[in-house]
């Protein structure tokens, strides 16, 4: 079983900066790519970006320009910088790995439990 544990969330004012990241933990499994993804209250759950081991990215278009996704692979680690926030940004943040079993080649995908990001107009 692989564990993800989301830190860096907070309250700021629009136009701030913040960063997230996403510590996996886990023994004999192989991480390919890992993503975010957020959730607003009474709205579903939507991908912000993903990166592979490459790495490539890929970004939603309401944060390209603006969120960064990154990796370090030797730590099973993802982060996500977020520059000019908005309000619109709001959400609960939430980190996925997807990869497989080393000694099976079993598929598996994990999510962390959330870090709340709120940004005030």
């Amino acid at each position: 079983q692989v564990q993800l544990v989301e830190s860096g969330g907070g309250l700021v004012q629009a136009g701030e900066s913040l960063r997230l990241s996403c510590a996996a933990s886990g023994d004999g499994f192989r991480i390919n790519t890992m993503a975010w993804y957020r959730q607003a209250p009474g709205k579903q759950r939507e991908l912000v970006a993903t990166i592979t081991r490459l790495p490539s990215t890929n970004y939603a278009d309401s944060v390209k320009g603006r969120f960064t996704i990154s990796r370090d692979n030797a730590k099973n680690t993802v982060y996500l910088q977020m520059n000019s926030l908005k309000p619109e940004d709001t959400a609960r943040y939430y980190c996925r790995a997807d990869g497989y079993r080393e000694s099976s080649f079993e598929p598996f995908n994990s999510w962390g439990q959330g870090a709340q990001v709120t940004v005030s107009s």
